[in-house]
């Protein structure tokens, strides 16, 4: 296949690590298709995006819009790379967490990345090689408290991508989860104080957050033709947080 032009699928690409992921496989011959919740903002980028940038609008918490969802992903005709970004979060105790909590981030960190690796490995495999990458999360390796669901559901995303790597691996497609640490998004920005994030800045070796662009070129790299051989893996990008 020509390696100059490729087909690039992105969800949760309208902001933070999702974003720059698109930017960094942004650029001439590759047509990304990129997703995010809201309807107005999709209508929006549409208007005022270069054309090889496609958003679509998928909320993967409900089973109708990924039904939906999926039902144009299998009518591509070429799917080079997927990438499944989207997710939630919710932090409660376990005491605290509802059954509705469980089925909500179930269906956006689990489920809706199983369904859509499965229905873009159909393409990839009828092509003969293809690149899935997986968004994880440091809470797939280690925990704190009021993170049952996520860690769970982080967790379960790297033993998926380490099964679904072992299936694909015989039809020349590559699956490997990326697990950053903290990422100095918009939302992080917003949701924690200057203080906050100087104290966790304080216990990562690197002394910083990383910028969005630094787990986007892991991505990149993995869902790339450079990758030729490494498959199955969760690499955790957190400036050396969880090792110390």
């Amino acid at each position: 296949m020509d390696d100059t032009s490729r087909v690039v699928l992105i969800t949760g690409a309208t902001r933070g690590i999702g974003a720059a992921i698109a930017d960094a496989f942004g650029g001439e011959n590759v047509e990304l298709l990129l997703t995010g919740t809201r309807e107005d903002e999709i209508d929006r980028l549409n208007e005022t995006s270069l054309p090889e940038r496609r958003y679509l609008q998928a909320d993967f918490s409900s089973s109708a819009s990924l039904e939906a969802f999926l039902e144009q992903v299998e009518a591509l005709d070429r799917l080079d790379v997927c990438i499944n970004n989207a997710g939630i979060n919710i932090i409660k105790s376990v005491d605290d967490v509802a059954p509705a909590d469980f089925d909500r981030l179930t269906a956006v960190n689990y489920r809706a990345p199983y369904l859509i690796s499965q229905a873009a490995a159909r393409i990839m495999k009828r092509q003969g090689r293809g690149w899935i990458v997986n968004i994880g999360s440091i809470w797939s390796v280690i925990t704190k408290p009021g993170r049952s669901l996520y860690c769970a559901s982080k967790a379960g995303l790297a033993g998926m991508t380490r099964a679904i790597a072992t299936d694909l691996a015989p039809h020349g497609v590559l699956v490997n989860c990326v697990s950053p640490g903290f990422v100095m998004t918009d939302m992080t920005r917003q949701s924690l104080s200057e203080e906050e994030v100087q104290q966790l800045a304080s216990q990562v070796p690197l002394g910083r957050f990383a910028a969005p662009t630094e787990i986007a070129r892991v991505v990149s790299f993995l869902g790339s033709p450079s990758n030729t051989y490494l498959t199955g893996q969760n690499i955790v990008v957190d400036g050396g947080f969880c090792h110390v």
